[in-house]
Formats: structure tokens, sequence, C-alpha cells
């Protein structure tokens, strides 16, 4: 059933998360795409609060994103010094005589913003409505208890098609086997919708994930951009996996995904706060790298079918297992429409292309950037060590300190090329998925 006129707007008057605030720099301003729209955000010290305004001044059309916030905390044009306040209005025009009154020409456009459980939104659609829509929350992790781990990723392909992936549970045996699957474990899957309406649909595996090992989980999908799965392991812990799919443009979106824990014994929280976060990144790299290859090649043949309107013809879909990826469909096609209803996708990426890190997630996260900062400058360092040492070894000779010496230039060889390793994965994947190693 097509979407009603009024309906086919849904993507465009939505809450959006737009990035962690931990990975925020108050200081300066920020770039982000949002449902085809270009936008800067920027902490606006008078009133303590994130803005969003379309990143083009109105006076040379600009990159709002590329200037800085002045003295006074605006933000300021970096091609004539334009200055802007968090509402867009222009404050000041320093070509402009004194007494020269600014137009409402020399506004920019601005965005509703709000703060949640860590995240930072944006309001897609007119300002004005942003107050009579709640903002896409997951309820329970405000509880306490609760140990969240958080990644986020542009990934190349639509929001849409990231939570057609999110919400087919029985894809986890086969393509992440080796990571968070394992093939053996793959079985039947009888879902139950249990309910469906304009603002999503929650959905139960009553046997649930390893043939019935973890308990029942339970979906839901918080229209249009938020699913999440609730799992209590019995004995272990209560496991969520939560995904936002935030639309950048056609064909590309950013992923937030977090995974909340509350934990029968204190030991395993402690154990993960170990983990650098950088490190627990690298590994969510891997994992989304799996199924991240043919997902970008599936939506072009989807496409190339007639998209969602045609979800039920182009695929092939004889098994409750596929209960959720019908339904999601169904809620586009009755209630939602498609994110770009209308635009072609871009051209097919290269697998390297793919694999890319540091654009997609190393340069937005605090984490990731500040250790390749950190590996960059200690990775010569480890390099001299090891030259001085090997030399050193090579004058003390057959001994004690020789071998010594000999030790030290190893071990620091080692950590020169672990380093390089870790530079390396924060910029590329291998684009070898692990279940086919």
């Amino acid at each position: 059933m097509p979407a009603s006129s009024h309906q086919t707007n849904r993507w465009q008057h939505a809450w959006y998360p737009v990035a962690f605030l931990r990975d925020l720099d108050p200081s300066r301003p920020t770039p982000f795409t949002l449902m085809g729209n270009d936008l800067v955000l920027w902490f606006e010290r008078s009133c303590g609060a994130w803005r969003a305004l379309a990143d083009v001044c109105p006076h040379r059309l600009v990159p709002l994103s590329d200037g800085r916030l002045n003295a006074a905390g605006e933000l300021e044009c970096p091609y004539h010094g334009w200055t802007f306040n968090g509402e867009g209005r222009c404050t000041a025009i320093p070509q402009a005589t004194d007494g020269s009154s600014i137009g409402a020409r020399s506004h920019c456009r601005s965005y509703a913003t709000s703060t949640g459980q860590g995240l930072l939104f944006v309001f897609s659609g007119d300002p004005a409505e942003a107050p009579s829509q709640p903002l896409p929350l997951v309820p329970v992790i405000e509880e306490p208890g609760w140990v969240v781990q958080d990644t986020f990723r542009d990934l190349p392909m639509d929001a849409l098609t990231l939570l057609e992936n999110v919400l087919d549970v029985s894809h986890v045996p086969f393509t992440h086997h080796a990571t968070v699957g394992r093939r053996e474990n793959a079985g039947p899957v009888e879902l139950e919708l249990t309910s469906f309406g304009p603002e999503g649909f929650t959905g139960l595996w009553q046997e649930g994930p390893r043939r019935g090992k973890l308990g029942s989980q339970f979906t839901t999908y918080a229209a249009p951009s938020l699913m999440w799965h609730d799992l209590t392991a019995k004995g272990f812990a209560r496991i969520l996996t939560v995904v936002y799919a935030t639309p950048m443009r056609r064909g590309e979106c950013r992923l937030f995904a977090r995974f909340p824990f509350q934990f029968n014994s204190p030991w395993p929280a402690r154990l993960l706060g170990l983990r650098p976060q950088w490190l627990q990144h690298l590994g969510n790299h891997v994992v989304l790298e799996d199924d991240q290859l043919f997902l970008h090649w599936q939506e072009r043949v989807l496409e190339q079918r007639g998209g969602s309107q045609e979800v039920m013809r182009s695929f092939h879909l004889p098994t409750s297992a596929d209960l959720y990826v019908r339904a999601l469909h169904n809620w586009v096609n009755r209630y939602g429409s498609e994110p770009f209803p209308g635009e072609c996708l871009p051209p097919r990426q290269t697998r390297r292309a793919l694999m890319e890190r540091y654009e997609a997630h190393t340069l937005h996260c605090r984490s990731c950037s500040g250790a390749d900062r950190r590996l960059r400058q200690l990775q010569p360092l480890s390099w001299a060590v090891a030259a001085i040492a090997a030399v050193a070894s090579a004058w003390l000779g057959p001994g004690l300190w020789g071998a010594v010496a000999l030790l030290v230039a190893v071990g620091f060889a080692a950590a020169g090329l672990r380093m390089a390793s870790w530079l390396q994965l924060l910029r590329y994947g291998s684009g070898l998925p692990p279940r086919n190693r």
C-alpha cells in the first residue's frame, strides 16, 4: 500500500542523533549532513547549548563549518567574518557602515537541537514542530546499573538498508560467523509481531538466539530510525542492541550503535572497563564490515527492481525468519515512504573505498583520533629505541648486557610493528571477513 501524501514526509520531520556528545569539540564548529542538508554544529557559550545551522553563509555561500567561534562565542564565517548567533541571526557584518541594519536575507536557517542519553539530536523539519515530537530514546537505559559500550560509523548504504539488516536476526550465525556468531547455532527462527502501527512495531523471538540458550528476545522498531533488541541471558546479563540509522544522503547513513549491559556480577563490567575505547571500536569495525560489502551491492539490486514498493516481488521471504524485514517495508509503504524517494543511489564503490575507516569514523571519534595521534608520535620513538638498542647489543657483544640490549631492541621493534598495524586498522579494514578466513 503506497504511503499517503501526508505521511511521505515522515523521515523529513523527525529527530535524529548526529553525534555522541563526548566526540564533539565545543571550541570549534563541526560539519554534518542530515537528510541531504549540510549543517554546522556548534556550542553557543552564552546559553550553554549545542546549535545547528545550515552550513552555508548567505553572503557568498561558503561553509560556515570552515569558520571559527569568535571571542563573543558566536559563529564567524571564514570568508568575510559575518557573524551568527544560535538562532541563525546575523549579528555583525564587518563591511557594513555603522548604523546599517541587517536584513532577514542575512540570516541562516536554524534547526532545533536537543540532547539525551549522551547524544546530540537535530530535528530535520520545521523547528516549530520539534517540541511536539518526542526524542527517540530508549527508556530502559534510564534505569540504573547499565554499562554501555558505544560506537558509530558513516556507512555506504541507506538508513533503510541498515535498519533492514539489524532487524534481521537470522543472518547473525552466517554473516558474523567467527565474530559474534557461529554457523552451528543456526536454526528455525519463529518470529511474532506483537504490535504494528504508524509509530513502528514490536516483536518477539520466543526461543531467542543460540537455539534458546540465551532466552527470549524482544525487538522494538521506533520509526523512522531507531530499533533495539532486548535479551536477558539468565545468570549472566540483560543485553540490549540499540541501533540508530541517521540518513545523511542517498546511499549513506551514520550508524550509532549502543550495547548496554546489566551484568549479574560486577566482574564483566570491570574487565570491559580495562579495554580502551579505541580498541573496542576496532573490534566493532570488523563486525560492521562483515556485511557492509554485500549490503552496498544488495541495495542497488533492489533499486533496479523497484525499491521498497516492490520488495515483496523482489525478495523471496518464505519463512517467519523474515517477518521483521517484511514489517519494516510494510511500515515504509503504509506510513513513512523511503528517506529519499525518487533519488538514485550513487555509483557502486570499490572494495577499498568500502573498507575506509578514517573518514567514516576515526577522524570524528575523540578516542580513535587521539589514539591515532599518539601512535603516530610513539611509533618513530619505538623504531629509534630499537635501532639504538640493536647497535648497543652489537657493541656490547656476547654477555648479559648485550643480551639485555638485544631483548630491548626486539621488544621495541615488535611494539613498532604493533603500532603500525593499529595505525593501518584505524584507516582501513582488511576486506576479508573472518567467516571466510
